[in-house]
């Protein structure tokens, strides 16, 4: 005779276990402080012993999951909470602040993110059928947190038990991410992300707009042509282009250029008014303005203690 409760019971231990396991090799594979890549080329581990400040950053598409602790991201006002039980997808690219809630020594955040291929999600959607959108959200926002559910962990877990075998990945990794796209497409707020993927719709047309607008972040931004080449009104760009990304097109411009001009400043170590120029700012006034508004610092400061941050994150 079947007893609902016993099985409800044993799976709810199976969970429980593939989390356990899952934190386990984690903590293992990211024994330091940071951002750590893998064998995998899309899946990379993160570990932080302490709450962290918020910071901005331009989050890519990927499926975020906290193993152990628990993260705030902030996308303009809206607010987003997700911890072991609840993962993070992010469809677009997004200027978005984010940072570590809940973490110690002792009980390490531990983390992994997936970058999503988009591509390879819209030919998955293609292979499935017409997907319908439902009822998503009026936002539609570009980023949603869902819950986590059994098939996805153990999809999950499966992608991290590769990394103890490299001979395998190349073989085996193709169809788990699969499998991960899969889940995430069948779980409660799927149809959020059919709606980016699938080439129709208006929600497709601003991932258009973005990926316009990271190829020409230094040139002037004129809503009129933008809105032309994609069929639409000015008036209907501007609001669809805030409905999934929170900010304007002029906004979302804005940012592209600070967070490259501050990765010209680090990773290539021009000065601030090479970088401000580089990006499509013609008044460096308004460039160390604009900068300081999004980053707390001025660009010499923040750069300074950037690097200063990691290189203590490299000691440890």
């Amino acid at each position: 005779m079947y007893d609902s409760r016993l099985a409800y019971a044993e799976g709810q231990q199976a969970a429980g276990s593939a989390q356990a396991e899952l934190a386990e090799r984690v903590a293992r594979l990211a024994p330091l402080d940071g951002i750590h890549g893998t064998a995998v080329p899309a899946l990379s581990l993160s570990r932080t012993s302490q709450q962290t400040a918020a910071m901005p950053v331009l989050h890519e598409p990927s499926l975020c999951v906290v193993v152990q602790g628990r993260k705030r991201a902030f996308l303009n006002d809206d607010v987003f909470y997700y911890d072991a039980l609840n993962y993070l997808v992010v469809s677009v690219t997004l200027p978005v602040r984010g940072h570590v809630i809940e973490a110690s020594p002792e009980q390490p955040y531990l983390g992994l993110k997936l970058q999503l291929d988009m591509d390879q999600l819209a030919r998955l959607l293609l292979e499935l059928g017409k997907q319908n959108p439902g009822s998503a959200s009026a936002a539609n926002r570009g980023m949603f947190v869902a819950r986590m559910g059994d098939h996805l962990l153990d999809a999950v877990l499966r992608l991290v038990r590769l990394l103890d075998t490299p001979e395998d990945i190349a073989v085996l990794g193709p169809s788990i991410e699969r499998e991960i796209y899969y889940r995430v497409l069948r779980g409660e707020l799927g149809p959020r992300l059919v709606q980016m993927a699938q080439g129709d719709g208006s929600n497709n047309r601003i991932v258009r707009a973005i990926a316009w607008l990271k190829q020409y972040y230094a040139e002037p931004l004129r809503i009129d042509e933008l809105a032309a080449s994609l069929h639409m009104s000015p008036s209907a760009l501007h609001h669809r282009f805030k409905a999934v990304t929170a900010v304007s097109p002029l906004q979302y411009q804005k940012q592209l250029r600070l967070h490259e001009a501050r990765r010209l400043m680090f990773s290539d170590g021009l000065d601030c008014a090479a970088a401000g120029h580089q990006v499509g700012y013609e008044s460096p006034s308004q460039f160390s303005r604009e900068y300081r508004r999004l980053f707390g610092a001025p660009p010499s400061l923040e750069i300074a203690r950037l690097k200063q941050s990691s290189l203590t994150g490299a000691s440890q």
